[in-house]
């Protein structure tokens, strides 16, 4: 693997890389700050309910910018356009700003993954070791050659998905799961999941068979990663998915048991 590590990069990644964990130390004290002040049930939680909401606090922050930056070079800027920049394969392209955000990624996961195995496994089980491991890996890999850029933001897109999450469980522990809030927002994660993690997913491996003969000029390791780690996050979001699914059918079917049986009894 050639890694590029040019004047630019010299101060990017260390820069980025740094910034994404000091991002996490800051949204957590900043969501600890708001919520004892905004929601008068923060102060009540236990120690370990707090810990997982300021550190859901985190997460949502950073899905919402990976998600828009991710997006702006995706669809808005032509950095990966077929049309342009025909000199260099769609595989080989990357700019400042994907290097950067994958350094405020890099730093996200590394600060969440260390958070999880503190306190493991009450923030999380064996599945977000091994989300956050491959995250790591991909993230890592191209960053270091300046290869696959193109899908590894494909993957951090599918982030927009965990504000609905985390909107879920804040509902859930406030006691809030019959609100028409919390319908709404298992709708939009079902439709949201169902865009980014699946469908999207299904495009990132058309993609891939489309411009096979790109992928096979990535040197050895990243050629094999691409194949290998994407299966494993789109069977991860699968299962989520099934997960999620079941849930929307079982708070549909109470809701119309609720709604029938006020029928019945007016």
């Amino acid at each position: 693997m050639d890694v590029r590590f040019g004047p630019e990069e010299q101060i990017v990644w260390p820069a980025s890389v740094l910034g994404g964990v000091a991002m996490c130390a800051a949204v957590y004290d900043l969501t600890h700050q708001v919520s004892s002040r905004c929601f008068k049930g923060y102060n009540g939680l236990n120690m370990m309910h707090r810990v997982e909401w300021n550190n859901r606090g985190i997460s949502t922050f950073h899905a919402l910018a990976a998600a828009a930056v991710s997006f702006y070079l995706l669809v808005m800027s032509d950095l990966f356009s077929e049309d342009a920049h025909s000199a260099v394969s769609v595989v080989g392209r990357k700019s400042w700003l994907s290097d950067a955000m994958f350094g405020v990624s890099l730093g996200y996961f590394l600060t969440d993954l260390a958070m999880i195995l503190w306190y493991f496994p009450r923030l999380g089980g064996r599945e977000y070791l091994l989300h956050h491991g491959l995250s790591i890996y991909a993230i890592s890999l191209a960053l270091l050659s300046g290869k696959g850029h193109f899908y590894i933001l494909m993957v951090l897109f599918t982030e927009a998905t965990t504000p609905c999450v985390n909107l879920r469980w804040y509902l859930d522990l406030a006691g809030r799961k019959g609100s028409k809030l919390y319908l709404y927002n298992g709708l939009a994660l079902f439709v949201g999941w169902l865009v980014a993690r699946v469908v999207l997913f299904a495009y990132f491996f058309a993609h891939m068979y489309l411009h096979f003969d790109q992928v096979r000029t990535v040197f050895p390791l990243g050629f094999y990663s691409i194949l290998a780690v994407p299966p494993v996050l789109s069977l991860m979001n699968l299962l989520w998915f099934w997960k999620i699914c079941k849930g929307i059918v079982k708070t549909l079917c109470c809701k119309t048991k609720q709604g029938a049986g006020g029928a019945k009894t007016d």
